[in-house]
């Protein structure tokens, strides 16, 4: 057991995908939830060095990238994580390999947890349609256009799609991601 909560988790990974622009808290607080219980995480960008959040009104802090997406493989992976804020998904979706990897992740089965804007990968990445899913309000037409059906809930699980609203939903959020990765080592 770790000082700071469980080893659940222990021998999972999971992949962040996020770049400059990233909201602050959806990177941060998943990242260290799930290291307390007991998973290895890795920050992975379009580019390497580290990347700069936005902390709710301005530039946050800087993180560094542990990878970049093009030398990550889903097999090395057990969950992803797609952080919001506006600028990180709006450009995370206009990179191929980016949104490659994220639609090769959807359609392995393993876990994909979404929150705020970080939908908007999965639009692009042409995995939403017939799926149900929440995100920051603005996202609703863009969902529905493509094919998902929109809730306003705290978190929404269907299949191993995890999406959520807002910064305030991170404790719901984190516990769902928990719950389907220990659900799949149970299975595995």
């Amino acid at each position: 057991m770790s000082i700071f909560g469980n080893d659940s988790l222990k021998g999972k990974k999971i992949a962040i995908v996020a770049t400059d622009g990233f909201e602050q808290s959806e990177l941060e607080k998943p990242k260290k939830f799930l290291e307390g219980e007991g998973a290895t995480t890795h920050i992975i960008s379009l580019k390497s060095g580290s990347i700069k959040g936005w902390d709710e009104k301005d530039w946050g802090d800087k993180f560094s990238v542990d990878k970049v997406i093009g030398d990550v493989k889903v097999a090395d992976y057990d969950a992803l994580v797609l952080p919001g804020g506006q600028m990180n998904p709006d450009v995370l979706r206009t990179d191929k390999k980016a949104v490659s990897f994220i639609g090769e992740f959807v359609r392995s089965g393993k876990p994909v947890a979404a929150i705020c804007h970080g939908p908007w990968t999965l639009i692009e990445a042409g995995v939403v349609k017939g799926r149900k899913v929440t995100s920051w309000p603005s996202l609703h037409t863009d969902l529905q256009n493509a094919g998902a059906t929109w809730v306003d809930e705290t978190v929404v699980v269907d299949g191993n799609l995890i999406t959520s609203r807002n910064p305030q939903d991170i404790p719901n959020f984190n516990e769902k991601i928990k719950e389907a990765l220990v659900k799949e080592k149970v299975s595995a």
